[in-house]
């Protein structure tokens, strides 16, 4: 157990921010409720952008920017809008030198400004669909922060699409869904439940809003991603109208869709321990570490040194130019230097010193097991992706279990109460009620739904209202 990171059973809270700041990455900013990045986390960041980018052009998206600052005029166009997020808003009203004829809003999401532009864009169904998203910052005021979770600042990327008909845009809302979940599951190792926002949990201005829910390792939830039919709602106040093909004005059916740097928290709390940051290698900025050792400099130099940088080219070519790389730390101890990439996360430790040389073999020590494994030098360019395929499949596997081990059902409230507060975790519950009873339930006990769940369409009796028709959802306590 690292003696810089307080213990995840003792103080889930500090443990969570120790790993953070041990593995470099990000600091508390000089304005409360911002944060800086720092290098190593960065980087992961720079790994989801890419590799979603990626995702999301294969599924048709093209990239652009749209402005930080929005006239306030705009957010008032759609009241449910601008009713859940001006509690939030950050408002620019004084700019070169005097005071502004209309306060300016600094971007909390980004449907308004968009909405414009697209009334702007769009004159006939030849113009759709518009398929874009943008990489950004936004803004808002967080009255408890925590780095990563919750900022007041911080790095999203948001879809906004309009389509012609009503099943185009419900098809795009969910088929983002799924590149969502298929990423989260296949690069972040995070298992999510997806399912539908109830109308408490909406967000504002959406018709529908679809999500992915992952469990914390203090099993709270997390929202990792969201997707929302937005129907017509800000098509009709930013008139987005097309000329149809029988030559009839329409309005405009969209969507918008978006995940952040929280995603980042996720990892932290999903997949590291009491010493530090695990990485599922997959996202891992840098997947393996070689470390060259040797008490006597002079055959560190001509013989060790030389074999560790031929091994280190060699996974280049398999593994990619900068997803391995050489440790130089000469001037500190070996353990010390294990220690440093450890709590950094990097999911490999290859390991060769006089022993290893003897022997033409490398120790590996794997960061998600500390196992130690003897691999022959003339086959790591073949036994070390293997490895790290085995060390994300276990991660996810090591994720999904403790969510299905903390997930109960129930039939009644009072069962509900027994279960959260002698269980916690994810709460399944068949749910038939009104906003009003989501926030009777969450007043007595702090828990939300989550979502009700996509795959289980069965109808039953509502635990709470005892009502029919309940759809099966998801409760927990959240971030």
């Amino acid at each position: 157990m690292a003696r810089n990171i307080t213990p995840r059973e003792k103080d889930y809270s500090q443990w969570y921010l120790d790993v953070i700041k041990a593995a470099e990455m990000a600091d508390y900013a000089p304005v409360r409720g911002c944060m800086v990045i720092r290098p190593t986390g960065y980087a992961i960041w720079e790994s989801i952008q890419s590799q979603l980018d990626e995702r999301f052009k294969e599924t048709g998206h093209v990239n652009a920017y749209f402005p930080l600052l929005i006239p306030n005029s705009f957010l008032e166009k759609e009241a449910k809008h601008v009713e859940g997020f001006s509690p939030e808003c950050a408002v620019v009203t004084y700019a070169g030198g005097e005071e502004l004829e209309e306060p300016l809003v600094v971007r909390p999401t980004s449907e308004t400004v968009i909405g414009h532009m697209y009334s702007k864009w769009v004159q006939s169904w030849r113009d759709l669909p518009i398929l874009i998203n943008q990489w950004c910052n936004v803004v808002r005021w967080e009255k408890r922060p925590r780095l990563f979770l919750r900022t007041s600042e911080f790095l999203w990327q948001e879809g906004h699409t309009a389509h012609a008909t009503r099943e185009e845009a419900m098809e795009e809302t969910l088929q983002m869904l799924e590149v969502y979940r298929s990423f989260m599951e296949e690069v972040l190792a995070l298992p999510v439940i997806v399912g539908e926002k109830s109308e408490g949990e909406r967000f504002p201005g959406a018709e529908n809003t679809y999500t992915c829910e992952a469990m914390m390792t203090d099993k709270r939830a997390l929202q990792a991603g969201t997707s929302h039919f937005l129907g017509q709602n800000f098509s009709r106040a930013f008139d987005i109208r097309f000329q149809n093909k029988e030559g009839e004005l329409e309005y405009a059916w969209t969507t918008s869709w978006g995940a952040s740097t929280r995603l980042i928290g996720a990892i932290v709390m999903t997949h590291s321990d009491n010493d530090g940051l695990v990485l599922p290698p997959n996202v891992a900025p840098v997947k393996v570490v070689v470390i060259p050792i040797s008490p006597d400099q002079s055959r560190l130099q001509d013989k060790i040194l030389p074999e560790a940088k031929n091994i280190l080219e060699r996974l280049k070519k398999v593994l990619g130019r900068d997803q391995v790389i050489l440790d130089t730390q000469f001037h500190m101890r070996p353990g010390d230097r294990f220690f440093y990439h450890l709590q950094r996360g990097i999911p490999l430790r290859l390991e060769l010193g006089e022993a290893e040389m003897a022997s033409s073999r490398l120790r590996a020590v794997r960061r998600d097991t500390t196992e130690v494994i003897n691999i022959s030098l003339d086959a790591v360019d073949r036994e070390v992706p293997k490895i790290l395929d085995d060390i994300q499949g276990n991660l996810l596997e090591r994720a999904r279990t403790f969510r299905e081990q903390n997930t109960y059902q129930v039939n009644s409230f009072e069962e509900f109460k027994e279960a959260l507060n002698e269980k916690g975790g994810f709460i399944k519950a068949c749910f038939a009620g009104t906003p009003e009873d989501e926030r009777a339930i969450k007043e007595a006990t702090t828990a939300t739904i989550r979502c009700f769940l996509l795959d289980d369409s069965t109808e039953r009796t509502c635990f709470y209202t005892k009502k029919q028709g309940g759809r099966m959802a998801v409760f927990a306590k959240a971030y």
